[in-house]
């Protein structure tokens, strides 16, 4: 379960590779594909599912008939069958009443589009990979490989309705509604773009690229995903950052970004929000908007990021 838990926030550290892996790339915002297919390809095997044959129903009806995206989300977060019908069990009132939230992708296309041509306007060099939007095992609401970005929606399936009282403490904090897609998709865009050296491994260089992520798709999309994050630690940030601070030179990110539900007595993750408030202090600090955001998804020196970020400077 630990290991499932981790899944949903540790984006593959190939947000450098991912792009360049392609033989071609797409630059034009317009001509990125958005793939709901899988969607519909779900619910059929779900109405043909019964406990007697829902194992090969799921593998053969959803999994092996899918998308390049799914194929792909079944190797790096689904696992196997197994899985997703153990997950499906797990929470099955939850899965059933995803099927009226699924209807509204849709309707979110628009606010995508306009994301991805935000993006194209303060860096022109971006890159548009195809978005796919596909059911998995409540494990990872976003993930990118080289062949796009992969949302899994029952990640943002939660509602008002939603009876929560036999989830993980984990699921109770990251679940979130569909009005949420539009973020979730900025902020793997943003690590689509990323040229961040992968060698670098410290707590302070994961934390920039997660919160950097989150902050471009506040600029791009309106909103992040981490707004609870912020509500946490806004005050206390100086608490967080005297904390950080001891830390971020280290490879040991533990207390700081990907727990799962290993967090106690503070929300997990709170990387991504210090992560933010750096690149947001570098990006209201630069005079030129457009020469900001392209030195934040090209960071090659995480120390003296933060130090031209001048965002210590607000502690002392």
């Amino acid at each position: 379960m630990k290991a499932l838990l981790l899944l949903f926030v540790l984006t593959l550290s190939i947000n450098v590779s991912a792009q360049s892996e392609n033989a071609e790339v797409n630059r034009d915002p317009a001509a990125a594909k958005i793939v709901t297919s899988d969607i519909a390809l779900f619910w059929k095997a779900y109405d043909k599912a019964t406990a007697e044959n829902d194992l090969v129903v799921y593998r053969d009806e959803y999994l092996k008939k899918g998308s390049a995206g799914l194929k792909e989300f079944w190797r790096v977060r689904i696992g196997n069958s197994c899985e997703l019908v153990n997950t499906i069990n797990y929470a099955p009132k939850y899965y059933s009443a995803m099927r009226g939230q699924s209807a509204k992708l849709d309707s979110f296309e628009p606010k995508i589009r306009k994301s991805f041509q935000n993006l194209k306007e303060i860096y022109p060099e971006a890159v548009f990979p195809d978005v796919y939007f596909l059911v998995g095992r409540m494990n990872s609401g976003g993930t990118l490989t080289k062949t796009g970005l992969l949302i899994g929606i029952e990640m943002y399936a939660k509602t008002g309705e939603t009876n929560m009282s036999n989830f993980s403490d984990w699921h109770k904090a990251v679940l979130d509604s569909m009005e949420r897609i539009p973020f979730i998709v900025a902020h793997e865009l943003v690590h689509y773009q990323q040229d961040h050296p992968a060698d670098d491994q410290t707590l302070l260089r994961r934390s920039i690229s997660e919160g950097a992520a989150d902050f471009i798709a506040s600029l791009i999309a309106g909103g992040h995903i981490n707004g609870k994050l912020h509500e946490y630690g806004d005050p206390i940030e100086a608490e967080l950052w005297k904390e950080f601070k001891t830390e971020m030179n280290g490879n040991d990110v533990s207390n700081w970004l990907y727990q799962g539900n290993e967090a106690k007595d503070r929300p997990a993750d709170l990387g991504y929000y210090i992560g933010y408030k750096i690149a947001q202090s570098f990006y209201e600090r630069s005079s030129d908007k457009k020469a900001a955001v392209k030195q934040i998804l090209e960071i090659k020196d995480f120390k003296k990021f933060l130090a031209d970020s001048g965002y210590e400077e607000k502690f002392k």
